[in-house]
């Protein structure tokens, strides 16, 4: 169900935990970038190549540009047949206009739904997901909202974002008890910079919850856009985006000139092989990327499928390492 029919098929496909989706290993995001630093006429052209080339799964969030990459990925992605597409979105965070309704309470989540449905222009959401965990609200509230949202026919699937696995379980119980689905994915920040959230891996694949990781570029710096700098034009030179770019550091870009460095030896670009190094976990199921140029998606797609031995892991290691201790 939803794999993606396109003329060109380089990128391999993985279900999303008990889902029964298969989403591409690579796929696109709107985070910083649709509705924000990219325009609309640059996002749907990347858009347009992402489909072409086969990625099939397109994420974003209602807070994301406060509404508008919902609207500029809806109206992109309107131009595909509906099957050929999954699109996740998210709700949690409070929005510009309504800053008093935020959380995973029931009717903000209803709510939520209902705006990113018109924003998106879809009859339903493939997987909304919860942005973060809410302390002050029920589970159970939460989880039934989720399950009276699917039977509405509103919703297909739902998941999660930065959540502990002992958050998950405890949701995935509660959805039994009350008769209603349990969650499906994570999304948690991934990359060969911050590899803190493997420490989960285990226990969040053992929930039948696909991982889907976003910043596997580290917003970038590992492809090494912002070794000589700042470019103007990019994320890191947008004062809207900036402050979410945490590993826009001095040194986070050290340590990324020695990840090239593996690269360069092995002849690929850095990009693919930092995407390689998440997916080289059989728990991840994809990799979510941004992009600003159409381009950018044709070097990320060679990730996918792509294989290497211990030793090249080891070597991204080392040069991480000597980094740190230099």
């Amino acid at each position: 169900m939803f794999e993606a029919r396109g003329t060109l098929r380089r990128v391999q496909y993985r279900p999303l935990g008990s889902s029964g989706l298969r989403i591409s290993e690579v796929s696109l995001g709107s985070w910083l970038t649709f509705g924000n630093a990219v325009d609309e006429g640059k996002s749907v052209a990347c858009v347009r190549r992402a489909h072409e080339l086969g990625i099939n799964f397109f994420d974003t969030a209602d807070v994301y540009a406060d509404g508008e990459a919902e609207r500029v990925l809806g109206r992109a992605l309107s131009a595909f047949p509906r099957d050929s597409f999954v699109v996740g979105t998210k709700c949690f965070f409070p929005r510009v206009r309504d800053r008093a309704r935020r959380g995973l309470g029931r009717t903000h989540v209803l709510a939520s739904v209902d705006e990113s449905l018109g924003n998106l222009g879809l009859d339903a959401i493939d997987l909304m997901q919860c942005h973060r965990f809410d302390p002050e609200t029920p589970l159970e509230e939460t989880v039934q909202a989720m399950g009276d949202a699917m039977a509405a026919g509103k919703v297909r699937h739902w998941g999660v974002s930065r959540w502990t696995a002992a958050q998950m379980a405890e949701a995935s119980a509660i959805a039994s008890s009350l008769g209603v689905p349990a969650p499906v994915s994570h999304q948690p920040p991934y990359n060969a910079l911050n590899r803190s959230a493997e420490e989960e891996f285990a226990a969040t694949a053992a929930l039948g919850v696909g991982i889907v990781v976003y910043s596997p570029l580290a917003q970038g710096v590992l492809t090494g856009k912002y070794a000589e700098g700042v470019p103007s034009g990019s994320r890191g030179a947008n004062a809207g985006t900036r402050d979410g770019m945490w590993d826009l550091k001095p040194a986070q870009i050290v340590r990324s000139a020695r990840f090239r460095g593996v690269a360069q030896g092995l002849g690929i670009e850095a990009a693919a092989l930092a995407l390689a190094w998440c997916l080289r976990r059989p728990e991840v199921t994809s990799t979510i990327v941004g992009a600003s140029r159409p381009e950018q998606l044709d070097a990320n797609i060679r990730a996918s499928g792509l294989k290497y031995g211990d030793d090249v892991w080891a070597a991204v290691d080392s040069a991480l390492a000597a980094t740190e201790e230099g």
